[in-house]
């Protein structure tokens, strides 16, 4: 591709829009253009690695027996009505009403969708296990689109669905999608860990998200140095802490005037942070949930919406405090509530000895609370906080670190979750109806290539792995204008795309600066230069992207050298 044909729009100056790096570089690069919040439209160059991305997924896919195929993208309604998730998805569903009003869906994900399709024609075990998959658009109506490709409303996602006669199977499935991941992303040349993770509104218990290791990572992962232990914060796990044992103190009432934050009652008792409890009211599908944490620890709200079972979850205002606990926000505990509340406490917080507590009442406090003995039965305990940095492993107790990163796959055991529902069933070799045990597997295909972006790049642009750079190579002639000097450039880029070595040739009337600053924004992995020392020395001078490492190969020889380069980038 010569760059005067190439539709690759680069600009000078960062859109004032984009607030993350990979957002800034692919509008400045020319990969891609806005179309509407949410919405954009992908670019040759984009569009070059978004189908070497898809390549080595369909590769590693089918190499673990997965068969593509295309579902609709539009969805009727009946089918999440089956499931419920028509109400579950809420307003991250865009709905639509045909001609008829009849109601559909753009389809955010396709579970539904594919067990319909494998029950009406998967009678038997002699059919299992299958493997499915898919490469197409998905819609979520994000309330507020962001950052680019990291969370819009329109992306290019693969999932794929197992079906298998038992858990067993689906074990095999599970692990060999999960190996078929990690080879996808190590051949995409990104650096991710494999976490542990929340299973969200797709369902199941048993799940991991594939997160490339980003600063500019939107979730927080947690990570053991001893062992191989890594979590997302929402799903880490918690043991509890233990306190140091006391004898157990009178429980009694104190005032506290005007004293609702943690660090003032903590400080106008004169205890530290740890020995107070913070109560947090939320508001729920299911009535008010009381979320009680040690005083220096925060709710995992995930955790406390998975243990409490609703569906919605958000913190209640005054005037919900006062209706449901008869008190005020800083004052609530969970001694002498109605038994109608759901009380849910930290596994922390049950070993806690001589604590603080809301007394509900304004401007009091229950002192020397000690759970076993004071909250009575109806309090459950969870594991309901949010990890910090070092708190301990809960695999191996070494302390825990914390990093960010950018999710693009996650891979779910649904086991009978939408088989039953749906009534996918099969019969085995003695006969008996049984239900499909079913997994998902998803990868968001636009997602990693900006991720990849956020992994690779520096002040000057974006720095490609090679396996999915959109050419692997430039030559750049420094004048247009001189002949030899152009004669020899396109001798080298028809010799290098001969060798199936993708090259681009900058043939464009354009500085020498302007197009080394094209050549490093766009991210090619090699830039060769062409110019008047290339010609009287006969050596072509090739700059490494990543390093910036120059070398000079022979004339007679350079295709060889150069495919040795790439092969080791």
């Amino acid at each position: 591709m010569r760059l005067t044909q190439l539709y690759a729009p680069t600009l000078r100056e960062t859109p004032a829009e984009a607030e993350i790096i990979s957002h800034q570089l692919m509008l400045r690069a020319g990969l891609i253009r806005k179309a509407a919040g949410g919405i954009y439209s992908y670019l040759p160059l984009a569009w070059r690695v978004l189908r070497k991305i898809e390549a080595i997924i369909r590769e590693e896919m089918d190499k673990k027996g997965g068969q593509e195929l295309l579902m609709p993208i539009m969805q009727p309604a009946e089918l999440w009505l089956e499931t419920g998730r028509w109400s579950v998805y809420g307003d991250e569903m865009f709905r639509l009403k045909d001609r008829h009003n009849r109601d559909f869906c753009l389809g955010p994900t396709h579970e539904e969708m594919i067990t319909t399709l494998v029950k009406a024609d998967v009678r038997s075990y002699r059919q299992l296990p299958l493997r499915l998959y898919q490469i197409q658009n998905k819609y979520r109506d994000e309330i507020r689109p962001r950052f680019g490709l990291m969370r819009g409303r329109e992306f290019i996602m693969k999932d794929l669905y197992s079906f298998d006669r038992d858990e067993d199977g689906l074990e095999i499935s599970y692990q060999q999608m999960y190996d078929a991941y990690t080879k996808i992303f190590t051949r995409c040349g990104l650096k991710f860990r494999a976490v542990e993770a929340d299973a969200g509104a797709i369902g199941g218990s048993g799940t991991h998200e594939f997160m490339v290791v980003a600063e500019s990572g939107e979730a927080a992962i947690v990570y053991c140095h001893s062992c191989e232990y890594a979590a997302n914060v929402e799903k880490a796990e918690l043991n509890a802490i233990t306190a140091q044992e006391e004898q157990l103190l009178p429980l009694t009432i104190e005032d506290t005037p005007a004293v609702k934050r943690i660090r003032a009652v903590a400080e106008f008792l004169g205890v530290s942070p740890d020995r107070t409890i913070k109560a947090l009211a939320y508001q729920t599908d299911k009535g008010p949930v009381l979320a009680l944490v040690r005083g220096d620890h925060e709710v995992n709200e995930i955790k406390l919406q998975n243990q409490a079972g609703c569906l919605t979850l958000a913190l209640a205002d005054e005037k919900a405090i006062g209706e449901a606990f008869a008190s005020l926000p800083g004052f609530i505990g969970p001694i002498g509530l109605a038994e109608d509340i759901t009380v849910i406490a930290d596994l922390t917080v049950m070993q806690m000895v001589n604590a603080v507590c809301g007394a509900n009442q304004p401007d009091r406090h229950w002192v020397n609370v000690n759970p076993g003995r004071d909250f009575g039965a109806a309090v459950t305990a969870a594991d309901i906080r949010l990890i910090q940095e070092d708190d301990p492993c809960p695999r191996c107790g070494a302390a825990l670190r914390v990093t960010r990163g950018i999710e693009v796959g996650q891979v779910f055991k649904l086991y009978n979750k939408y088989s039953t529902v749906l009534k996918a069933t099969y019969l085995d070799e003695n006969g008996k109806d049984k239900p499909m045990q079913m997994g998902c597997y998803g990868i968001g295909v636009s997602r990693t290539m900006a991720a990849a972006i956020e992994q690779n790049h520096d002040e000057q642009g974006i720095i490609w792995p090679v396996a999915i750079a959109p050419y692997a190579a430039v030559v750049v002639p420094i004048s247009s204008k001189d002949q030899e000097q152009m004669a020899l450039a396109e001798k080298i880029y028809t010799e290098l795309n001969l060798q199936n070595i993708e090259t681009v040739l900058d043939d464009r009337n354009e500085r020498p600066g302007v197009k080394f600053k094209d050549a490093d924004l766009i991210g090619y992995p090699l830039k060769i230069t062409v110019g008047p020392k290339t010609i009287a020395d006969r050596l072509v001078e090739v700059k490494v992207r990543r390093t910036g490492q120059v070398h000079h190969y022979p004339l007679d020889g350079y295709l060889n050298n150069i495919a040795a380069l790439l092969s080791n980038l």
